[in-house]
């Protein structure tokens, strides 16, 4: 009896341990939401403003799915009209100078694909390759000629979620961007291309985003 007793007993506190985990993780989950999806977008698309002629009118937004608690995969779209060569570093002092700008203007506009890994805690890794049409256009904004770019940037940066429920966030990070394919570059344009490499090193970036 006092056997039966003891086994009625621990029953009964192993059904009430469960009762509590199970409360305890509903209630976790209510207070921090598992978001499957997010849209976000960099600091660059908030800041086109300044000078015209160095203004890039830079445009993009990112919509992201959480395929497991590491791994997501997005879609983006970007457009931006540049002014020089993107190959110019943000330490050179030439990046500025009027001696190394495009005899006009080239208008850029893509969907690409987004794989971003989660290392540690908020540290993540991203690839993204981003398929670039462009338009060049003269001094005075007519176009003259059509071109094809492939543009792939690779990131490292940490994922910041801001209030109680994390569903607004901020992502500092860094990229490294390469274009192997840039096709039918008119003269004057390829002119000041050459003169740089097709890669850009050590971008700083931040971006802003939701999760629904």
């Amino acid at each position: 009896m006092k056997n039966l007793f003891l086994l009625l007993l621990l029953s009964f506190g192993l059904q009430q341990a469960h009762t509590q985990n199970t409360f305890e993780t509903k209630s976790y989950k209510n207070d921090k939401p598992e978001y499957k999806y997010s849209a976000f977008t960099t600091w660059l698309s908030l800041s086109n403003f300044g000078k015209p002629e160095t203004n890039t009118h830079h445009y993009e937004i990112r919509l992201a799915y959480q395929a497991t608690p590491k791994d997501q995969f997005g879609i983006k779209f970007t457009t931006w009209k540049l002014f020089a060569p993107l190959g110019i570093d943000i330490w050179d002092s030439e990046l500025l100078d009027r001696d190394y700008f495009f005899p006009g203007r080239l208008k850029e506009t893509g969907v690409g694909v987004t794989y971003q890994r989660k290392l540690w805690k908020g540290l993540f890794a991203t690839l993204e390759v981003l398929p670039l049409f462009t338009a060049y256009l003269d001094e005075n904004e007519k176009k003259i000629g059509d071109g094809f770019k492939l543009y792939n940037s690779y990131h490292l940066g940490y994922h910041v979620p801001l209030f109680k429920k994390g569903r607004f966030f901020i992502e500092p990070q860094l990229h490294v961007n390469h274009w192997p394919i840039n096709n039918n570059v008119p003269a004057e344009f390829k002119v000041e291309e050459d003169k740089w490499d097709n890669f850009f090193l050590i971008e700083p970036n931040i971006y802003f985003g939701i999760k629904f």
